[in-house]
């Protein structure tokens, strides 16, 4: 999956995608770190707030969990898409 820096959907829905994709196939598996901010920057080429957002979207999808001055994890059991 690659970001559609031109398509109708905003970019932090599309790197949240990516990153609940991964969650998915296991490539962050349970009570594992998922990218931080910095991470999620570097990776995508995205301003912090882009980043910011869909770390906060992948949250309030119950994917992730917020551990303050740790970073995001997956939860134990992700719901199934």
């Amino acid at each position: 999956m690659t970001l559609d820096l031109d398509g109708p959907e905003p970019l932090y829905e599309q790197i949240a995608a990516i990153l609940a994709a991964r969650i998915a196939d296991g490539t962050y598996p349970p009570r594992r770190r998922v990218p931080s901010e910095a991470g999620i920057v570097e990776e995508f080429g995205v301003s912090r707030p882009t980043a910011r957002a869909a770390v906060q979207l992948l949250v309030e999808r119950g994917l992730v969990v917020t551990v303050r001055g740790k970073g995001s994890f997956v939860v134990d059991e992700p719901p199934q898409a």
